[in-house]
């Protein structure tokens, strides 16, 4: 009997093992912005045949379809919407627009990916006002099962008391939770890890994009497309951010690449995403 109790206690530490480290790997759709517009079920088809089946969507909508032929699409290329996308005006305004999208996706978060500032100014005041709106909106959106994430573009970084903007819009955070997109993590000179252990709960899903070596960044939130190089390949150390990610168990790692050669540097991402998760 012990030993039979034993060896049943080891396959249920594997599993909760396997399952722990067990990361979802997508795509963010904006990085085929330029070919959604001229050939939507062909880009669909390109994704499928790289063996992606979870997607993000990149603020496109449904490219002039309609959303029971969007999805049709989709469903044909087993392709899934996991992640919608809300602009800040509708978190405000109208959150039930975006619990309605996600719903119709079969979506668990819905994103916002930039607060309203004006030109390179972003103070407390915006901080602010987005956790006010963020938190607002995060609670119906939880109510409904979805969990609204805010992706910071690099001009969150800006000294706030004893920390930064950043720290206090993440420590405010009540109904809300975080999308941490490496590049602009690292670009205005942020360690994407140091964050990752310092906020073990708040980061539930990742942009894995890399930039090219040499490349000097700022707070601004802006940046040449064209610095999006393969993973593995730039300045920022995607192999150890990964393996950050799967012991946070954050839930979804996109690949975003928004540069001009997004179609030719994704597949080869992908493979090194894929082998940095094998490790």
């Amino acid at each position: 009997m012990k030993i039979k109790n034993s060896i049943v206690f080891f396959l249920i530490a594997i599993t909760m093992n396997f399952e722990s480290v067990s990361q979802e790997i997508g795509l963010q759709l904006y990085s085929l912005r330029n070919e959604m517009k001229d050939d939507v079920e062909g880009t669909l088809q390109k994704i499928q045949s790289w063996g992606i089946s979870n997607i993000e969507e990149g603020n496109g909508g449904t490219h002039g379809y309609s959303i029971q032929d969007y999805k049709a699409m989709l469903n044909k290329n087993q392709l899934k919407i996991v992640s919608v996308s809300g602009s800040y005006e509708d978190f405000r305004d109208n959150p039930e627009k975006i619990i309605s999208k996600a719903k119709a996706y079969g979506a668990k978060y819905a994103v916002c990916f930039w607060i309203p500032h004006n030109d390179t100014i972003f103070t407390i005041k915006e901080t602010k006002a987005a956790i006010n709106v963020f938190n607002k909106a995060g609670k119906k959106l939880k109510d409904a099962g979805i969990t609204l994430a805010y992706h910071p573009h690099g001009y969150e970084f800006r000294p706030y008391k004893k920390g930064l903007l950043m720290d206090h819009m993440i420590e405010s955070a009540q109904h809300f939770a975080f999308e941490m997109d490496v590049y602009w993590f690292a670009h205005p000179g942020e360690n994407p890890i140091e964050w990752l252990r310092r906020y073990p709960d708040k980061f539930k899903l990742m942009h894995l994009k890399d930039c090219k070596k040499g490349v000097k960044g700022n707070l601004n939130g802006t940046s040449d497309v064209e610095t999006n190089v393969v993973l593995g390949m730039g300045q920022i150390n995607i192999a150890a951010i990964v393996a950050e990610a799967v012991k946070m168990q954050i839930d979804y790692l996109f690949i975003e690449d928004e540069s001009s050669k997004a179609m030719k540097q994704i597949p080869q991402s992908l493979k090194f995403l894929q082998s940095s998760l094998d490790k």
